[in-house]
């Protein structure tokens, strides 16, 4: 921020300038709906205010968060500009693969292995079945 004239900011609107969410509006709701962590503590408002060196969990898509604030932001800026308002204290694991795979291991098909074949696809659903 350009001062210290505003020590603290609604959680919702943090969420946003932090590219956690596309819109203010979702942001909000995940706030009301008691999905968002602060310091330990559910909320269930996004008029919530948060300030530097909270720690916020929340789920975004199917991963779990852990975010350290570093700075509250002016605007909803770059990407790279985002990157500087938070910590991201997530478990190595969730940092490397950026996406929970909800399919398993077994669905993993290798880069540019193109469209299964009809072979392919008749030993996918054979694996399935066995499950």
């Amino acid at each position: 921020m350009a001062g210290d004239e505003k020590a603290s900011l609604r959680i919702d609107k943090w969420l946003w300038y932090a590219r956690f969410f596309k819109t203010r509006s979702i942001a909000s709701t995940v706030c009301t709906g008691g999905r968002v962590r602060v310091g330990g503590k559910a909320i269930n408002k996004a008029s919530q205010l948060v300030k530097p060196d909270d720690v916020l969990t929340f789920t975004q898509g199917a991963s779990i968060r852990v975010i350290k604030i570093l700075a509250l932001g002016d605007r909803r800026g770059p990407a790279p500009e985002a990157r500087e308002l938070y910590e991201d204290l997530a478990p190595i694991d969730n940092q490397k693969t950026g996406k929970a795979n909800p399919v398993g291991d077994n669905a993993i098909r290798d880069m540019g292995a193109g469209r299964p074949t009809k072979k392919d696809r008749r030993d996918i659903d054979k694996l399935r079945q066995n499950d």
